[in-house]
């Protein structure tokens, strides 16, 4: 089948279209599996959580060590077999659980979705997003804006006010940690309109 990856900054409604996939399976009443990795505990470790107020409980946490073909039997063994596979938060998956994430959908011929961003707060791309933009059927961005209307495609961390390009590239945090910028205005550091 085909592995999708869809990309965008914060804020660019990645959560949202997990849970919308997963409403318009349900519908249809077909069986979907509802991945995120452990890393993310931003809403709860066991949920998805989009900022316009749903959720939903993920069937099964993927920590760094997970292999996803023991993963998929068990929750297989659990729920039977889906229609899908979708997965949130996916840039912080290992580029060897991508490759066992396209593995599956080649030998199974179940579409996984994945979601999730491409770069963190200095510009770089996580391992599981990396890989992803390489191995993936078909990628397609969500896009969101900067504050000056522009589209956003940088995450910029805000801590004490200031956009900061140091620290750990994994810092789990929320609209109060970080904003989706235009690149010219996250070089700047500029995360909010200048008083007039």
């Amino acid at each position: 089948m085909s592995v999708f990856f869809r990309y965008g900054a914060m804020n660019a409604g990645k959560s949202i279209q997990v849970l919308t996939v997963r409403y318009n399976y349900q519908e249809r009443h077909q069986s979907v599996f509802l991945f995120k990795p452990s890393v993310d505990t931003r809403d709860g470790a066991n949920l998805i959580h989009a900022r316009i107020g749903l959720d939903a409980p993920v069937d099964e946490l993927i920590k760094p060590d997970t292999d996803i073909d023991e993963l998929f039997e068990r929750t297989k063994a659990r729920q039977g077999r889906p229609a899908c596979i979708l997965v949130d938060e996916a840039q912080f998956l290992t580029r060897r659980q991508v490759e066992q994430f396209c593995d599956l959908s080649d030998r199974t011929g179940i579409p996984v979705m994945c979601f999730g961003l491409r770069s963190d707060f200095r510009g770089e791309l996580f391992p599981g997003s990396a890989a992803l933009l390489a191995l993936a059927d078909r990628i397609e961005e969500l896009k969101t804006i900067c504050w000056c209307g522009k589209k956003a495609i940088m995450n910029a961390r805000i801590v004490d006010g200031h956009v900061v390009l140091e620290g750990p590239q994994i810092l789990i945090g929320g609209n109060d940690s970080y904003t989706a910028l235009c690149r010219k205005h996250w070089r700047e550091g500029i995360h909010t309109p200048p008083v007039a």
